[in-house]
This record gives C-alpha cells, sequence and structure tokens, in this order.
C-alpha cells in the first residue's frame, strides 16, 4: 500500500484564496526560553498560529454554510476517512455528463482539473478556474457521493455570489475538500482517501492532511 500525500503544505503568510489573509506561525514557547522552566539540558518548543480556517487544504462542513448545520465536531468519520475513492478528470465547468456511468455511489468523488500548478501564483485565484456546475452537483448528491474534493480554488463558479455547489453539496451532508493537489498520481478508481480535521465545537471549516492509499 502507498501512502500519498494530497495536501498543501501551510507556511507562514502564504496565500491560499484570494483576499484572506496568510497564517501567522510562530513560537508561543522558544527553546531558550524554555530553559527557565527545565532542568539543564532539557528543553521543549510551543509552537503558535494565528489563521482564517480556510487555510490550505481544508473541509467544509455543512455549518459553512447553513445556520442550522453541523459542524466539524458533529463530522461523522465515515463521511471523510477511508472512503472508496473515484477521481474525474474535468476543465472549465464540471457538469452532470461527467459522471455518466462513473460509480459514485458511496465514494469520495475527487474532481483532478490541474488548477494545483498554479498554486502560489495570482493566477491561481483567477475567476476562471474550474468548478462544479450546479446540474454537476445535484448528479453527485442524487448518485450517492459521500465526500466531493476539487485540486481548484474553489469547487464554485466565482464570477457571481452564488453558490450552488456548496449550497447543494452541504445541504445534502455531503463534506467538500479544497485545494487538493497531486491528484496526477491516483487512478481512476482503487485508492482510499482521507481527509479528517480536528473535532471543533463551533467552528466549520478546518485544514486537513488529506492523502489517499493507493494499492
Amino acid at each position: 500500500m502507498r501512502l500519498l500525500d494530497l495536501s498543501h503544505v501551510i507556511e507562514h503568510q502564504m496565500i491560499t484564496y484570494p483576499g484572506l489573509p496568510g497564517p501567522q506561525i510562530g513560537a508561543h514557547l522558544s527553546f531558550d526560553a524554555s530553559h527557565e522552566t527545565y532542568a539543564a539540558g532539557t528543553e521543549f518548543s510551543i509552537g503558535h498560529i494565528c489563521m482564517v480556517t480556510n487555510t490550505g487544504t481544508y473541509l467544509d462542513t455543512p455549518a459553512h454554510r447553513f445556520r442550522d448545520g453541523h459542524d466539524l465536531s458533529a463530522l461523522p468519520l465515515q463521511r471523510c476517512a477511508e472512503l472508496p475513492t473515484v477521481v474525474v478528470d474535468g476543465d472549465g465547468p464540471i457538469g452532470a455528463d461527467a459522471f455518466s456511468g462513473v460509480p459514485v455511489a458511496g465514494s469520495a468523488v475527487l474532481l483532478r482539473t490541474g488548477w494545483d500548478t498554479h498554486w502560489g501564483t495570482d493566477y491561481y485565484g483567477d475567476t476562471a478556474h474550474p468548478h462544479l456546475t450546479r446540474d454537476g452537483a445535484r448528479a453527485l448528491v442524487d448518485g450517492g457521493a459521500l465526500l466531493v474534493g476539487i485540486d481548484s480554488v474553489n469547487i464554485d463558479d466565482t464570477t457571481d455570489g452564488e453558490r450552488p455547489a456548496h449550497t447543494i453539496l452541504l445541504a445534502a451532508g455531503i463534506p467538500v475538500v479544497e485545494h487538493l493537489t497531486g491528484l496526477a498520481e491516483l487512478p481512476a478508481t482503487g485508492a482510499r482517501f482521507t481527509a479528517v480535521p480536528p473535532a471543533v465545537r463551533g467552528l466549520a471549516t478546518f485544514p486537513v492532511r488529506a492523502f489517499a492509499s493507493v494499492p
């Protein structure tokens, strides 16, 4: 079994989504400062990070879109861990036709667009990015997908204020994972996908270490 990391590394002040601040990463307790507390020859470091929850590769729960939706603390592990995986290639708007004949039921459906090659550039946030359409999202709900991920800046079209893919998927309790990377190494089927965030009460979105196990 091979493990493939599908997450972007979180770095100090990096920008994930245009308009959102980058994380501030530093030390709460440095090795040198810890000498005042511990015995000679013993030292510790405790880090500190301040960030918006939409940082790096992250998972959205229904509470991201709906006031009465469940948050991270109520996310079932069955929705984000060890899921059979289907990889679907797409570019531009990804509609229902992309899933015709694809066995999405009970699976994590990962949309492989190649947009992650623009990560770290201004173009990554361009509104021309690939996205899931309204009818594409409905097809995934009707087909019984358990989770939907994409290697683009947003699963939705961002040229207007509507977010139909988020709305349709999260209303059905389907978590959304955005800003994936490395999907080029995955087979169309046969892998298993995991993207587990911490169980934080009151938060709807959080970074994940997304990865796939491949036979």
